[in-house]
């Protein structure tokens, strides 16, 4: 797998965990807390943690 096919795997992995985790914790935050707060520390945590891991997982799942 070449750089440019994980790195576009990576940013779509890390955009769409970024949008999935910020709708939670904001629904979160409105049902249990009244107010709608972002956790964006979170957010952006679970979006570099996933786009790495599964990044690196496809790219080991093509080469074998």
């Amino acid at each position: 797998m070449d750089l440019k096919k994980l790195s576009m795997g990576f940013i779509t992995i890390f955009f769409i965990t970024l949008v999935v985790s910020i709708a939670v914790t904001c629904l979160w935050s409105l049902i249990f807390h009244n107010v709608a707060a972002i956790d964006w520390e979170t957010s952006f945590r679970f979006a570099i943690i996933f786009g790495i891991v599964f990044s690196i997982v496809e790219s080991k799942k093509v080469k074998s």
